[in-house]
C-alpha cells in the first residue's frame, strides 16, 4: 500500500448473506465493475446506527428485500483493504477498505420484491447461487473475507 494512503481508516460497514428457502446466497452485479464479479448486499453504517439496523437498512436500499429472518449475527468482523489504484477513487478517498459485520439471514418473500432498479442503484443484474460458488465469483481484493463468511454460513447450514 502506497504510503499516503497506509494511515487512512477502515470504513465501518455491515455485509448481508441472504439466503433463499433452497439455502443459495442472493449475489449482484455492480454497476462500476461490470466485469464478472459479484457480491452479496454491503455498505457502511451510518453515525449513531447499530450494526443490525445498517443491514437491514443497506439490503432494502440496494436490492428492495425486506422480508428477511435473522439467522445468525457472525461474531467477527472481516476486513478488505482496496487495491491501491482504487484507494482515493472509492468513498473519495477517506478510506482504504472496510471491516465489515456480517449477517447471515433467510429471505422470506416473494422474488417479485427483489428490485436493484433502486433509488440510487449499485447492480446492473442479480442472481441465486451454490453457496460453494461464492468464492468464484468474488472480486480478487474480497476472496478472504468471502472465504471467511462462506464458512461462517457453512457453520450454520451443517
Amino acid at each position: 500500500m502506497k504510503k499516503k494512503f497506509q494511515n487512512l481508516p477502515l470504513r465501518s460497514g455491515v455485509g448481508i448473506v441472504v439466503l433463499n428457502k433452497e439455502n443459495k446466497v442472493f449475489v449482484a452485479k455492480r454497476i462500476d465493475n461490470p466485469k464478472n464479479f459479484w457480491q452479496m448486499p454491503q455498505g457502511g453504517v451510518d453515525e449513531n446506527e447499530d450494526f443490525y439496523s445498517a443491514a437491514l437498512r443497506e439490503l432494502k436500499e440496494e436490492t428492495s428485500i425486506v422480508n428477511v429472518k435473522l439467522i445468525k449475527e457472525i461474531e467477527d468482523r472481516f476486513t478488505y483493504i482496496l487495491p491501491n489504484h482504487l484507494i482515493g477513487i472509492i468513498w473519495k478517498g477517506k478510506f482504504k477498505g472496510q471491516k465489515l459485520k456480517w449477517f447471515i439471514m433467510r429471505f422470506v418473500g416473494s422474488e417479485s420484491e427483489i428490485n436493484i432498479k433502486t433509488k440510487n442503484p449499485e447492480f446492473l443484474d442479480w442472481k441465486w447461487i451454490n453457496l460453494d460458488d461464492l468464492t468464484k465469483i468474488a472480486v480478487n481484493f474480497k476472496l478472504e473475507v468471502y472465504q471467511k463468511v462462506q464458512s461462517e454460513v457453512k457453520k450454520v447450514l451443517n
